[in-house]
């Protein structure tokens, strides 16, 4: 099967399984592309994850678009599924306002989406509810703010926090190393035989 009767095959079971969740369902790029609401997405998800025929078992990744004064919700939480049974491929988009971006964290039904959830609340503030250890992954604990959010200044200053360890010395310069061996030395120069190593100092 091509991948365009594909994901036409996969648009058509989508619409009988989850029609009533989609907001908008489309095919894009070749793939197929739903939108969803947030209040939906977790029983969506639940679906698309235990139902038999749609099996979507591989969670690919999971990205935020800063939307930032060009919609009237800031953020769009964009995740990409994958069903390894039926070769499904899948885009779901969510919209969260700029105000408490919060969304149901999906780790409990893909445990890979643990550190892709990370990323996206170091990158962007997206905060994943119940996400079993959601702190900074990319960025230090004390960083402010975050980067890839349009409003982030470009020269910023972060606050300065103390060393995590003690500087260490650099010690090569009391490292005693042996002579090295000098090849085709001149006899009667001083020193030790051709080919040998010296004792001087």
């Amino acid at each position: 099967m091509s991948n365009t009767s594909t994901s036409q095959a996969l648009l058509t079971l989508l619409g009988a399984k989850v029609g009533n969740l989609a907001r908008d369902a489309r095919i894009e790029l070749g793939d197929v592309v739903i939108s969803v609401e947030r209040s939906q997405l977790k029983d969506l998800f639940q679906i698309l994850r235990h139902d038999t025929q749609l099996a979507f078992d591989f969670f690919v990744s999971v990205t935020a678009v800063d939307w930032m004064d060009q919609r009237s919700e800031r953020f769009e939480l964009v995740y990409h599924l994958m069903s390894s049974a039926h070769l499904y491929r899948l885009r779901v988009k969510v919209c969260l306002p700029e105000e408490k971006p919060e969304i149901e964290s999906a780790v409990a039904l893909w445990p890979g989406a643990d550190f892709m959830e990370r990323e996206c609340w170091d990158m962007y503030g997206i905060v994943f509810k119940g996400h079993p250890d959601l702190r900074r992954i990319l960025m230090y604990e004390e960083f402010v703010g975050h980067p890839l959010r349009k409003d982030y200044p470009l020269q910023g200053k972060q606050p300065r926090i103390p060393l995590r360890a003690p500087e260490v010395q650099n010690t090569a310069r009391d490292m005693l190393r042996p002579t090295l061996v000098q090849i085709n030395r001149r006899a009667g120069a001083g020193s030790s035989p051709a080919g040998g190593a010296s004792n001087s100092r």
